[in-house]
Parts: C-alpha cells; structure tokens; sequence
C-alpha cells in the first residue's frame, strides 16, 4: 500500500486568502513569518522570513460532530499552489514527532489509532493505521498543540 499527503483544498484556502471568513466568522489574522517555522498548510512548506501569513480558525471535516475538531492553521497570506499528493513527507513536517489519528468513512475517530509518531516513522505507521479497513484517512496534527496540519489517504 502507498500512502499520499494531501494539502488543504485550494478553494477553501483561496477564500480565506481573499478575505472571507474562517470557521468561527472571522476573518483571519495576519502576522509576519519571523522564519521559524510556520507551516502553511495549501503549499506545505514554512513560510518565509518577512512574509506575512493568516492565522485562521479550520476544521477539516464537513459537518458539525463530535469528532469534528476545530483548531488554527497557518497559511501563506499570498497564493500560493498546493503541491499534488505525495508520498513524501512534507517539507512542513519538520518537527520531532506529530499526533496521528485513523478516522472512518464518517469522519469519526478510529479508536485505538491514535500514537504520537517521529515524523521519519509516519509513513510506516500511516500505511499501518490504514490497514484496518474501518480506517478511511489519517489525520496528522501538532504532538504538542494538536493543530491539524495534512490528511494522509490510501493512493489513488
């Protein structure tokens, strides 16, 4: 089984980018990259030093649940294009280790999926966590912060 990396949909991003509001209502906040390490999550890579970047409410799931978490994400405050889905590790991905979490077809949370992994281990542990067949996607967000970062799937 391979597994890909997916960025954020582009059209979801382009609005956010364009003023429109986040989850909550908001419009996002600017700041400006100090070059440490912000991960936008449409072109999977850190946003520049001197760059400005939005700060933005996300929830990367379709409707209103219990499993459906709301937290930040960081995104590049110009366009930016979104790499296709890869099986490589991000270039974003540049922490220790990250949480990662198998859901099923109705974004609910697989129990027994969750693991806090080294970011080398995540494919391993992601093509694992997708062999159970209740398993639709993994989600990988912060270890620390628990903020949504990329969804893996099975390749297409």
């Amino acid at each position: 089984m391979t597994i890909q990396f997916h960025p954020l949909p582009t059209d979801e991003v382009r609005a956010l980018q364009s003023g429109g509001p986040d989850f909550w209502g908001n419009r996002a906040e600017r700041a400006t990259s100090d070059g440490s390490g912000i991960p936008c999550r449409h072109c999977m890579a850190h946003v520049p030093a001197g760059e400005d970047y939005l700060i933005a409410a996300y929830r990367p799931f379709p409707t209103a649940q219990p499993y459906a978490e709301v937290g930040p994400i960081f995104l590049c405050a110009k366009p930016c294009e979104a790499p296709g889905p890869s099986a490589e590790i991000p270039q974003f991905l540049s922490s220790p280790a990250y949480l990662l979490k198998g859901y099923t077809a109705d974004y609910r949370i697989r129990y027994g999926t969750g693991a806090i992994v080294a970011t080398a281990d995540i494919p391993r542990a992601a093509e694992a966590i997708l062999t159970d067949p209740e398993v639709a996607f993994v989600d990988v967000r912060s270890a620390l912060n628990n903020c949504f970062h990329t969804r893996i799937r099975h390749r297409t």
